[in-house]
């Protein structure tokens, strides 16, 4: 989400349990016989992971958010950086030295679905396991290897000394160990992280909320393997604790009742239990019923929904910006000017009144407006120019489409995408000549559709849908994170003069020379002869329905804070009677 990739689809979800704790040594907790504060909510998708280092996904981010503990993490109400695990931190005058002095009460703990309990951890001695400097170190040692095949490893490794260097080695199967060594994070105590950095970034503090770079449990995940995560044998360190997750169907997580009392948040939700739905139009028929607390509104009940629900109507601007993306390598689409005219032939306005039905604005480059450094958005990339659309795909070899070959088009499930692309071939076909049959669509849920993006050419779709959510609020997060070329591993964009600039203005330290790069870069991925790696539509402001007893403050970076959340019981009882 954030970052984060983006499915437009409800992905509210709760459900909650009181806990009491006891224990001489590790503590334990049970779950209490009485009522509970629950969140209902539904998803129409699966989880694709809970792991923090291979978390890539709005979905899995909420829930990592919720389950684990990050160094700092963001306040809600101003985005500023606060403590989490880390009370505190100090930067070296030059820059490439980040000291973390963290809390050393933070337990490790497992729940056991079939009795309830909640206990923490102990190691071979007895003696309970608290989250510690050296927890980080592990999982940020892991983030960086290649094997691990994490999108985000790419995102953090320019920014830690020799994480790079394990992440790009050529033979990912025998890095030599000290090679690992090497990476610039360190535990001097149990209590004090080191995070070097190769280069001073001024915007690397606002980094370390990311779950990238979260503590994880090594021994859960050396004794459990591919099924650490699973309900039963994950160890997490966060407000809440898994208690059910039946992949596809349900999931259910509990409040943590051994979490420290200053961290567990100011919220009341002790349980948050999702059911996955088909679509948006079931999940939204289980709003009106009282039966969720928060939906999605199918595109045909938003004139209602404004007109007989103002007051349970939320508008919300979560700066993710949606695009179609190409894979580079494969043809016709290894051709920048054929991208250029797909890109330009899209007429952005139009699908933001009748695709979004006005929930947005056009975006025709990539940073949206908050974002440090992204240029004014009337400003920057060609955006709907049918005529220069018409020329870029005459100059490649098809002009009015003559002699162009069939593609394929793959969105994510869902009745507001299957209108997106559809949307696509219409324009395609009015704009360009390309007739519908030559674009060839298609739906896939959302972790099949991050699966098949990553295949080989031979396998992987010419273009799929995705967004993008911010991290943090620097242009680094867009054109950095997203559009260097060894980062995005979907899209498999050579590198250019533009890679160069984008490391140029990482390391620049004065803001206006930064301001002034990114709008370079921008031009150069989005402008006449940009290279078009994907093509940004629209910026999503969406209106969700929300019941009115539920006081859900939003995170415009990161995971969605759920223990901060609050449900008046009272009134949610007597609706759902």
């Amino acid at each position: 989400m954030s970052k984060k990739l983006f499915t437009i689809v409800s992905l509210l979800i709760l459900g909650s349990m009181i806990l009491s704790a006891c224990g001489p040594k590790a503590k334990e907790g049970t779950v209490a016989t009485g009522d509970v504060v629950t969140l209902y909510g539904y998803s129409t998708t699966e989880i694709p992971t809970l792991d923090p280092q291979l978390g890539e996904d709005v979905i899995s981010i909420n829930y990592v958010e919720n389950l684990f503990v990050a160094l700092t993490n963001y306040d809600q109400a101003t985005s500023d950086i606060v403590p989490e695990a880390a009370t505190s931190w100090d930067i070296s005058d030059d820059g490439l030295t980040y000291t973390f002095h963290l809390r050393g009460d933070i337990p490790w703990v497992k729940h056991n679905p079939e009795t309830g309990e909640v206990k923490q951890e102990v190691d071979a001695d007895g003696n309970p396991l608290f989250v510690t400097a050296n927890d980080f170190v592990y999982g940020i040692k892991r983030a960086c290897d290649p094997n691990l095949a994490s999108y985000y490893s790419s995102v953090i490794s320019p920014f830690i000394v020799g994480c790079a260097d394990v992440l790009n080695y050529e033979d990912p199967e025998n890095i030599p160990a000290e090679m690992f060594d090497a990476i610039g994070v360190s535990a001097p105590d149990a209590e004090t992280l080191v995070i070097n950095l190769p280069e001073p970034a001024a915007f690397f503090i606002s980094m370390t909320p990311m779950w990238t770079l979260a503590a994880t449990p090594q021994w859960a995940i050396e004794a459990n393997g591919d099924q650490w995560t699973e309900a039963g044998n994950i160890v997490t360190s966060g407000r809440y604790v898994l208690n059910t997750w039946d992949h596809g169907v349900s999931r259910v997580v509990l409040r943590n009742p051994l979490m420290p009392k200053d961290m567990q948040g100011t919220g009341n939700i002790e349980r948050i239990e999702t059911n996955v739905v088909p679509d948006t139009s079931t999940g939204y028929a289980l709003w009106l019923n009282n039966e969720v607390e928060t939906s999605g509104i199918p595109d045909a009940e938003l004139e209602n929904q404004l007109a007989n629900y103002p007051d349970e109507t939320v508008q919300i601007s979560d700066l993710a910006v949606f695009y179609i993306a190409f894979r580079t390598t494969k043809p016709p689409f290894d051709d920048a000017r054929v991208r250029a005219a797909f890109a330009a032939a899209y007429d952005r306005s139009a699908h933001v009144e009748a695709v979004e039905q006005g929930q947005g604005l056009p975006m025709k480059h990539f940073a949206p407006p908050g974002i440090f450094g992204a240029p004014p958005i009337d400003e920057v990339g060609v955006g709907f120019d049918p005529a220069y659309a018409q020329e870029m795909l005459a100059e490649a070899g098809y002009p009015n489409c003559e002699g162009f070959p069939q593609v394929t088009l793959l969105g994510y499930s869902g009745e507001h995408t299957l209108h997106w692309i559809e949307f696509a071939q219409a324009q395609w076909e009015e704009n360009l000549g390309c007739s519908a049959d030559l674009i060839q669509i298609e739906q896939q849920s959302f972790s099949d559709l991050l699966t098949a993006t990553n295949a080989d050419d031979a396998e992987a779709p010419h273009m799929w849908t995705l967004g993008w959510g911010p991290d943090y609020a620097d242009e680094n997060n867009w054109a950095g994170d997203v559009l260097y070329c060894t980062t995005n591993t979907r899209i498999k964009r050579a590198c250019s003069e533009a890679d160069d600039l984008i490391i140029a203005a990482r390391k620049e330290t004065d803001p206006d020379k930064r301001i002034e790069m990114y709008a370079q870069i921008e031009d150069m991925f989005f402008g006449k002869g940009g290279e078009f790696p994907f093509f940004p539509i629209w910026l999503r402001i969406s209106f969700s329905a929300q019941h009115s007893w539920l006081d859900a403050p939003r995170s415009l970076f990161g995971g969605q804070q759920w223990y901060n959340w609050t449900i008046d019981a009272d009134a949610q009882a007597a609706a759902r009677q």
